[in-house]
């Protein structure tokens, strides 16, 4: 395997963080060895296992970086963690996308407690749809996904798991306000009576924002009125243990968001364009969930999950659009455990997809049967992983994919590994249907994935790095050649075709550091993004990014900041210049169960573009209180 990631002239302020980050990486490779407990990981197998056991390249962001992060969304939190960019159209509340190693926002798997969620017709998840206040821990695995969630992880996963009811009872409230007239408020409670636990969060948040447009965009959209968003969630679950070892949960989400942005109608008689109208995205996203977990023995465990998923989107000015998303899934899943270190996965799962949308002919859908073998095994200091899976589907036929990952423990806390899968991401219904594009008989895109990295962890000191080299054919790009499309006058500008290829390569670092009530963390991602069709970057991934985290406590008092570095971006046959944020952040813990808050996003006040034409917030100031006490 060989991995060739070009030198890219950086802005000098780039190669000082770049250089900042890169100490911080070397000043955790000297820290003194001591012991310490590997983290528990879901994603990386379907089932519990220690990190140190696993041959992926797995991230935990757990509560307490949530609840400490300067991140104003699940899509800001996330591009802060080695490997992932994120491009916005604006501000907070705008369509948002995550890019895991390069790969498309459509190759991004995204699970909510084990649910798939996103848009059948786009093909992608509306990260902007998703609050930060349901939220326990996210996990991210980066890189091949396949051969356990199927289609879509090309690039990796983000699993994101809700909270859950604990022994200990506990009520948390949040209030806080901020520039852009923006404000933000939620309450949570969680505890366990009995045989029954439970958990509830509620939360709110708005803000008038900025213009999303900046002017003189392109194709003349551009409103001067500011697009803000209002939010609202709500999350509810209950568990029952009947027995000893054995749990059933019901779990109930819904999130209704409300954005403004900046768009443009073309109205009779005279069909002139008219960007004036008042252009909202109105999205509701519900999510139900039944589950079951029993230990049937000591060596084997079963896991049974009914789950119904639904995205509603409306969308327009004056003429609204709508697009519904329904899809209902159905998984079996067991492990045995013979022995200590050896674990066997098996699943069976099931999912049906219907999808309506103006502009089809009618309601359009497919189904899924999928069956997963997994083992994880380690023997001595050596462990292996092995997975593979099989998909049926009702458009477009069967999908075999697999993946085999091998680790070593070279010396006590340090571990090098190696991993190659095979991927596949399904045409979304708008390639299959859409008038004037979509082709029924579009295939799907395919890939083949390679890394090697090394892990470092002792105490509360982590490094690690990763090489990667991901190759994907097949890809699903607009062809307007008329020739290549099906002989329909609908098809007079072209179609949806399977033509292009594509090289993602890079390599991400990573390192964190504690020194008492000092904590200091940095990251550092190279991402070689190119369309080898057209010889071309892959628009909106910049080749390089880092990021620099400090926090300090002393007593009641807390202080933190947080540096980001984006590189220059291709978008849209432009080149997006680079930029640099700092968000600071502090809070005192003015008498017991309370907390006072402040951050200063932005501070400053860079002007950038997250995506061509659109604009993201200046300079943010926030304040709030934060209660967290005993419940019920």
């Amino acid at each position: 395997m060989e991995f060739n990631v070009p030198a890219r002239h950086a802005p000098s302020g780039s190669r000082s963080l770049g250089l900042l980050v890169l100490s911080t990486l070397v000043a955790s490779a000297a820290a003194q060895t001591t012991t310490s407990l590997s983290p528990v990981v879901v994603t990386a197998t379907r089932e519990p296992i220690s990190l140190d056991r696993v041959a992926a390249d797995v991230v935990v962001i757990d509560r307490d970086a949530i609840a400490n992060s300067t991140a104003d969304s699940v899509e800001d939190l996330l591009r802060r963690e080695a490997g992932i960019q994120v491009s916005r159209n604006g501000g907070p509340g705008q369509s948002a996308g995550v890019s895991i190693r390069g790969a498309n926002v459509s190759q991004t798997v995204v699970l909510i407690d084990g649910v798939r969620v996103g848009s059948s017709t786009l093909g992608q998840v509306a990260f902007e749809g998703i609050s930060l206040t349901d939220i326990d821990h996210i996990e991210v695995l980066r890189g091949p996904g396949s051969s356990l969630y199927g289609a879509d992880a090309v690039g990796g996963v983000v699993q994101i798991f809700t909270r859950r009811g604990g022994a200990a009872s506990r009520f948390g409230a949040q209030a806080a306000v901020g520039g852009y007239a923006s404000g933000q408020a939620e309450a949570d409670l969680s505890g366990m009576h009995g045989d029954f636990d439970y958990s509830a969060s509620v939360g709110h948040e708005q803000s008038k924002g900025v213009s999303a447009l900046l002017p003189g965009d392109p194709f003349g959209n551009y409103n001067p009125d500011r697009d803000g968003y209002t939010r609202d969630t709500g999350q509810v679950r209950i568990g029952y243990a009947p027995a000893a070892g054995h749990h059933i949960g019901l779990n109930v989400i819904e999130t209704h968001l409300n954005a403004q942005y900046d768009s443009g109608e073309f109205p009779p008689p005279n069909y002139v364009q008219d960007s004036t109208p008042d252009f909202r995205n109105h999205l509701t996203t519900s999510l139900a969930a039944l589950d079951y977990r029993g230990t049937l023995s000591p060596t084997w465990t079963t896991t049974a999950q009914l789950s119904h998923e639904e995205e509603d989107l409306k969308s327009g000015g004056n003429l609204v659009s709508r697009y519904v998303t329904r899809r209902d899934q159905a998984t079996w899943q067991n492990a045995w455990t013979p022995m200590q270190g050896q674990q066997f996965v098996g699943a069976l799962e099931y999912i049906d997809e219907r999808a309506t949308a103006d502009g089809y002919t009618g309601p359009v859908g497919r189904r899924n049967e999928a069956a997963v073998l997994g083992y994880a095994g380690t023997f001595g200091i050596q462990s292996l992983q092995a997975d593979v899976r099989y998909d049926r589907n009702s458009v477009y036929g069967g999908v075999t994919t697999g993946r085999l990952g091998w680790s070593m423990a070279l010396l006590p806390g340090l571990r090098v590994r190696a991993l190659a899968g095979t991927t596949y991401r399904a045409p979304s219904f708008n390639d299959l249907y859409y008038p004037g594009y979509g082709v029924p008989t579009i295939q799907p895109e395919h890939g083949r994935s390679m890394e090697v990295g090394l892990n470092w962890q002792s105490g509360d000191t982590t490094a690690s790095a990763t090489a990667y080299r991901n190759l994907v054919r097949d890809l699903i790009v607009y062809q307007p050649d008329r020739s290549h499309c099906p002989s329909d006058p609908s098809y007079d500008f072209g179609c949806a075709d399977n033509v292009d290829h594509a090289r993602l390569q890079g390599v991400t670092l990573s390192g964190s550091e504690r020194w008492g009530g000092f904590s200091l963390s940095g990251t550092i991602d190279f991402v070689d993004a190119i369309d080898t069709t057209l010889g071309q970057r892959l628009g909106r991934r910049a080749a390089h990014q880092e990021s620099l985290t400090a926090d300090y406590t002393s007593g009641t008092w807390s202080v933190g900041a947080a540096l980001l570095d984006v590189g220059a971006r291709p978008d849209g046959g432009s080149t997006l210049a680079a930029y640099a944020t700092l968000d600071l952040q502090a809070s005192w813990a003015f008498a017991p169960h309370w907390r006072a808050q402040a951050k200063l996003l932005n501070a400053g006040d860079r002007r950038y573009q997250p995506a061509l034409g659109y604009q993201a917030l200046g300079r943010q100031g926030w304040i709030g209180v934060r209660y967290e006490g005993q419940g019920l």
